[in-house]
């Protein structure tokens, strides 16, 4: 575990559900990725309503397009390291997406004993 605290920065990836990489979806290959750089976390929040450049709006209202929702990557570490792991987006988001990344300030991390 990276022990974090104090200022850091928080990169959210926004991509769609069904965007896949390899087979995979795009959002597990980010979180994989993640976890094998050592990055401190990673969550996958997945949102009920949502549309992005293509202004295709995305929705859970409807039956016939509720397995294509928005979903946002969050991962929260210090500087040096998310701006390591940025490259590396580049070849996932061939299908789209919007990456951000802000200046945090970490209050407490701790992780649960094994």
């Amino acid at each position: 575990m990276n022990p974090i605290e104090g200022p850091a920065k928080r990169l959210s990836v926004f991509v769609d559900e069904d965007d896949l990489w390899h087979h995979r979806p795009v959002y597990a290959e980010i979180v994989s990725r993640a976890r094998e750089a050592g990055l401190a976390g990673a969550t996958v929040i997945r949102g009920i309503e949502g549309y992005g450049a293509s202004r295709h709006l995305h929705t859970g209202r409807f039956l016939s397009l509720s397995e294509d929702l928005p979903l946002t990557v969050i991962i929260v570490d210090v500087a040096e390291r998310i701006e390591a792991f940025l490259p590396g987006l580049d070849e996932l988001l061939v299908n789209g997406g919007l990456v951000i990344v802000e200046d945090v300030e970490v209050v407490r991390y701790v992780g649960r004993q094994a």
